[in-house]
Formats: structure tokens, sequence, C-alpha cells
């Protein structure tokens, strides 16, 4: 009687490991490109700096400048962060590299996953970095523990937004160049916004696009919440904007993949 040999049985992940794997690799891809990791943190630095010693003497906001100010760096900070997303993407789609994962049974929507979480992984990082400079030159929040919660919250929730709309870019564009370009069409928003400036201070016929547009909830609630000040309807608004932005990044996300992949 001759011994068969039974099939072992091949357990292959779910798809929040396949998600965190490819999070991951796209982490160690991150680590491999310093200069974009630089670039990210201190040029949102390098700005912020301008902003305070350069031009905050000129700018009346009714406290200090670098108080103000801070809100709409860190959200610069997360722009910055998620254009180096939609390049990752664009990269992968050019390279063949998304075809090799789906022959590994890896879809297309873990690959996308992957590279969103390790956006917002580099968008912690880099954030962390920013208050810092921004504690060492004055900033002073009077938030409570509710209040920082909240706040980063709203936070996480606009970078995994703007994370995500970067890889709907990513896959759009046709080349990592074209996908770099047009994330900084999106991180134009916070000029326009009560990022840098009261909206009040604005030409009038841009009152209603820079207290309208996406950055402006979001400024407002995490200048509220920092600095103790009544912060109304803004967070609502805010998480209105951010979830409103991710669902459809996401619906355009699989569609796309769809028609490159098709």
């Amino acid at each position: 009687m001759s011994d068969l040999a039974l099939p072992v049985p091949v357990r292959r992940p779910s798809g929040p490991a396949r998600a965190a794997v490819m999070a991951a690799r796209c982490l160690r891809l991150s680590r491999r490109n310093v200069e974009s990791l630089l670039t990210s943190v201190l040029l949102p630095i390098l700005l912020m700096l301008i902003f305070v010693y350069l031009f905050g003497g000129a700018i009346q906001t009714g406290t200090a400048y670098v108080t103000y100010v801070v809100p709409g760096v860190i959200l610069l900070c997360a722009g910055f962060g998620s254009a180096q997303t939609a390049v990752n993407v664009s990269l992968d789609m050019a390279g063949g590299t998304v075809d090799r994962f789906r022959s590994l049974n890896i879809g297309g929507t873990s690959v996308l996953i992957g590279h969103v979480v390790a956006s917002v992984a580099r968008n912690v990082v880099s954030t962390v970095v920013v208050f810092g400079v921004a504690f060492l030159i004055g900033f002073r929040p009077h938030a409570g523990p509710a209040a920082w919660l909240a706040a980063a919250a709203i936070l996480l929730l606009f970078v995994a937004a703007i994370s995500a709309l970067s890889a709907a870019i990513g896959l759009l564009a046709r080349t990592p160049d074209a996908a770099n370009g047009f994330v900084f069409l999106v991180m134009f928003l916070p000029y326009a916004s009560s990022a840098f400036v009261p909206v009040a201070t604005m030409p009038s016929w841009l009152h209603g696009f820079a207290g309208n547009q996406p950055v402006t909830p979001v400024i407002e609630s995490l200048r509220g919440l920092l600095l103790g000040h009544p912060v109304g309807a803004d967070p609502w608004r805010a998480v209105a904007w951010c979830a409103a932005i991710l669902v459809g990044s996401a619906a355009a996300s699989a569609l796309l993949f769809r028609r490159r992949t098709g």
C-alpha cells in the first residue's frame, strides 16, 4: 500500500492582512526615498518660519501669528505628504508592479489601501515634527484632552481623505510627473482659505469660495479646538467634506483601477 501525498491547503491572507502587507511595503519604500521624506517635512516648516518671521508682523489676526498659522501649515504638510502617494501609485501602475501583485491574488483594493495607510503614517510623523517646531517658536495651544482628541480625529480624517484623493489622481495620471503636478493643484487650496489670513481680509469676490471650500472648516475646527475658541458647526462641516472626499475618491479609484487593468 503506497502512501498518498495529500495536498496541503493553502491559507490565503485576508483582505486586511494583504492591505497591511502592502502598507508595510510602501513604508519600506518611503524609507529609501529620503529626499521626498525630508521635503515633505522641511518645506512646511520652512513656510511656517517664513510666514511667522517675515510676514507675521504685517498680518493682524487678533493673536500671535504663530498661533494663527500653525493649523494651516499642518494642512500644507498633509498636502505635501500625500503628493508622494500619487507618485507611488503612478509608479506602480506604469512599472507593472500592480500586474505582478494581481498574479499573486492581491487585488487592487489592497494595493491602494496600503498606499493610503502608509501616507497616513508618514503624515502623522511629519505632523508631530511640525508641531514640535511650532512649540519651539511660540505656539501655545489651550486645549484639553477631549479637544486634542477631536482635533486629532479631524486631522486624521482629512489626511486619509486627501491621501485617497491622491491615490485616485495617481491612477488617473499616466506618468509620475503628471501625478505630482495634479496634486500641487489640490495643495493650492490652503492658500485660498483661512490658513494664513482671515477670509474677511480677502477681496469680496473671493469670500464665497474661501469660506466654503473643504480646507477652511478643517482649519477653523483645528484652530478653535486647539486654542479653546468656539467652533460652532465647523467640525461637522469638516467631517462632512472629508467623508465626501474619502467616499468619492474610493469610488473613483475603483472605477479607474478597472479601466487601467481591464
